[in-house]
């Protein structure tokens, strides 16, 4: 099922700052997140936009209300047909002028994992990429890869401006993970897995990052075990990918690893 936001008809909407901060983060459980005070910070970092993952939700388990006294009257959500499980959502200040719930794939998306919305002069879509976590999954995960590249091809024709958040569950680099040589044969650092990540990104996405922070040592999720956030032992497989015709659009890009919600922190990016 998808799920279409409520809100208040006498809600004032503000009108759009001469940038967008757009803001992806893997909640690892919305519920969970708000019981440690996601809410407030949502409200102090003041996103334009932000596009959730792993939501593990659905709508009638979410104190939606609350979201819309926090700002955010237009709130989008795409849960997994499997309960407690995957899932995105869009939060926006702005109303969108369209919106699109899934790929039309199934296998892509009975696990809640693509959500878009579109606005003036691009679009801005939510992205949960499956994980590697054994044989099945990463077979699974391969064939969602071609399928999503393919699906991104054709989509580009009709909407070149395009900003993909999310957890992508690969690292980039051998700079974006803490141990790059023990962890090559780890799904989400697997060379095919690389190979994927940067074919994407070279057919027309630019790494909003990487563009403008080149200093290792950046991660954005961590394991729970053996102290990993606090060691910051991490790695970084979520991204602010932007469409290169929007290149020049981007002003910030950041990490924000002080948000300590979920396993991951938020991503940052500002378009012009």
């Amino acid at each position: 099922m998808i799920y279409l936001s409520t809100f208040f008809s006498t809600f004032e909407i503000k009108s759009l700052h001469p940038t967008m901060k757009i803001i992806s983060y893997n909640v690892n459980g919305i519920r969970a997140a708000i019981s440690k005070g996601f809410i407030s910070w949502l409200q102090q970092a003041n996103p334009d936009v932000i596009c959730l993952q792993e939501i593990k939700a659905t709508p009638e388990q979410i104190p939606l209300l609350d979201f819309e006294l926090a700002g955010y009257p237009y709130h989008f959500w795409f849960p997994a047909e499997k309960k407690g499980y995957s899932g995105v959502a869009i939060l926006s200040k702005v109303k969108p002028n369209n919106v699109q719930f899934g790929t039309g794939i199934a296998h892509m998306d009975f696990e809640g994992r693509n959500l878009r919305v579109d606005f003036d002069d691009f679009s801005v879509m939510s992205l949960y990429l499956p994980s590697g976590t054994n044989i099945e999954r990463l077979d699974h995960k391969f064939m969602y890869m071609d399928d999503f590249q393919n699906y991104i091809d054709d989509l580009k024709k009709e909407i070149p401006n395009l900003v993909i958040c999310g957890d992508y569950n690969i690292c980039h680099e051998a700079i974006d993970i803490h141990d790059p040589v023990r962890n090559k044969v780890v799904s989400g650092f697997l060379p095919e897995e690389r190979a994927w990540l940067d074919s994407f990104i070279k057919k027309g996405f630019v790494d909003s990052f990487r563009l403008l922070n080149k200093e290792p040592n950046n991660y954005t999720w961590w394991s729970y075990r053996a102290g990993a956030r606090g060691n910051n032992k991490g790695w970084r497989i979520d991204y602010c990918m932007v469409s290169e015709p929007m290149k020049n659009r981007i002003k910030r890009a950041v990490i924000l690893p002080d948000a300590k919600h979920s396993d991951h922190c938020p991503t940052l990016v500002e378009i012009e």
